[in-house]
């Protein structure tokens, strides 16, 4: 993320039994225009939070949904122990930032802006990821097209190869969906075949 969000109109869940600490966390993102609300029981879903803060030092494995990674909301974990259980628990969950116990004021918008920005990192790997696996779950058709047109046209390897190229190159299509379409048979394609 190049800059920082502007939380104004964000809605915060913090899962933490009320006391002075969550007093001082609501006053806070008040003042950061977050809207909080508060609970101590599990998630079934993200209730429309923008964010949600976690109580580190007492929560358990099902009180978020599934796992609060990439496909999740942004966790910041509240955080008094040291206790390494707490950290790794809270690492688990997804968290990407910590609010030391007791709150601070300070301690609070850095967290937020880091917990967005690893957030918001974390979603472009898993979507650059899950490309790049769709990519190479379909080498194999490129292949089959590659070898089509060997045979069809009597080429090399490598002039079939570039033949493919250009054609999704002037389709602008990938090599991947020029392929399916050539080996599928589901239209001609005469600029290689």
């Amino acid at each position: 993320m190049s800059r920082t969000p502007n939380f104004t109109g964000w809605h915060a869940l913090i899962l933490h039994r009320e006391d002075a600490n969550t007093e001082r966390l609501e006053r806070q993102l008040g003042l950061l225009g977050i809207r909080a609300s508060r609970q101590w029981e599990p998630l079934t879903d993200w209730q429309g939070a923008d964010l949600v803060l976690v109580d580190a030092d007492q929560g358990w494995d099902d009180l978020l949904p599934a796992k609060s990674d990439a496909l999740g909301k942004p966790l910041v974990a509240l955080l008094a122990s040291e206790a390494p259980g707490r950290i790794a628990w809270a690492m688990e969950q997804g968290a990407s930032a910590i609010i030391p116990k007791p709150v601070t004021a300070s301690a609070v918008y850095p967290a937020l802006v880091m917990a967005v920005s690893i957030h918001e990192e974390r979603r472009t790997v898993a979507e650059r990821i899950q490309y790049l696996e769709e990519r190479v779950r379909m080498r194999p058709l490129v292949h089959a097209a590659v070898e089509k047109l060997r045979t069809a046209r009597g080429l090399d390897e490598e002039r079939a190869y570039a033949m493919l190229r250009d054609c999704a190159m002037r389709r602008r299509l990938s090599m991947e969906q020029v392929a399916a379409i050539f080996v599928g048979g589901a239209e001609p394609l005469p600029e290689v075949g």
